[in-house]
């Protein structure tokens, strides 16, 4: 059911002052993003199976501006091989062009080379953004609009983006938690900021010992994780991750604005309804 203006305007998600939203098609219906309170919505990509048919893509980008993740190296959306998917996205979508993640890939896609696709799909698609997670250089260098992992080091690297004469424009991708309860922000996000590289460092491993390696040894990542690797997860859920109540969002919000970000966009890590409420 569409939101009222008012019921839209008094939500939480506009509270926050975000500038989009990011959708997995395999956890939500995608239509509900004609309800939220923002212009954009960014689709992510979990496989071809998982991807919403052409008339729904075609009625969620007749409501907002549609943004559809399409790594280079799968089947349907190569330059360089089998493009096929591309036609089937409507006009007034844009992409997001990505190196692509291993757990939709298969060992072959995973094996192709992404600088010259990421080249090659860039030429064919010039307004999309290119997303930077593990391809930083050859991101760049394909141009375009970068979007970019929220990070503890984001602010650092957008001001040097910017003083170094970088006037493209950068978006910032950031799992959204709106509350301060603890346990509920680690069962959201713990597994999630546990895999970034300098997290996974500080964890300790099973034996109380730093260097964590996410090994079945390791100590949980959620609510049900104690001492040091909480202190840990707790510390990187608010640097990886905006995290918080709405108003408290908003201040990180504008805060990487002032640094340079054009657009933030959040995804709803304990699921679209907290966005709605």
């Amino acid at each position: 059911m569409k939101l009222t203006a008012s019921e839209t305007a008094d939500s939480v998600a506009a509270r926050t002052n975000l500038d989009g939203v990011a959708l997995k098609p395999t956890e939500c219906d995608v239509s509900v993003a004609a309800d939220l309170p923002v212009d954009l919505v960014c689709l992510d990509y979990e496989g071809r199976e998982s991807m919403p048919d052409a008339d729904t893509l075609a009625d969620l980008a007749g409501s907002v501006d549609l943004r559809v993740t399409t790594p280079v190296r799968a089947d349907g959306f190569d330059p360089r091989g089998d493009d096929s998917l591309v036609a089937t996205l409507p006009d007034a979508a844009d992409r997001v062009l990505v190196a692509g993640h291993g757990a939709y890939l298969s060992d072959k896609e995973a094996s192709r080379v992404v600088a010259s696709r990421l080249g090659a799909a860039r030429r064919d698609a010039p307004d999309a953004w290119v997303g930077t997670e593990g391809v930083e250089r050859v991101a760049l260098a394909a141009g375009g609009t970068q979007f970019e992992l929220l990070s503890r080091s984001t602010d650092r690297d957008v001001r040097a983006l910017r003083a170094a004469g970088f006037d493209g424009e950068v978006a910032v991708y950031a799992p959204t938690v709106l509350t301060d309860d603890e346990d509920a922000v680690l069962d959201a996000v713990g597994a999630y900021v546990s895999r970034r590289r300098p997290v996974a460092r500080a964890l300790p491993d099973g034996n109380g010992s730093g260097g964590g390696d996410g090994s079945d040894a390791a100590p949980p990542t959620d609510a049900s994780a104690t001492g040091r690797a909480r202190e840990v997860l707790s510390a990187a859920a608010r640097d990886f991750a905006l995290v918080g109540s709405p108003e408290t969002v908003r201040e990180r919000v504008d805060d990487l604005r002032e640094v340079g970000v054009d657009h933030v966009v959040g995804y709803p890590a304990r699921g679209i309804d907290e966005f709605l409420s």
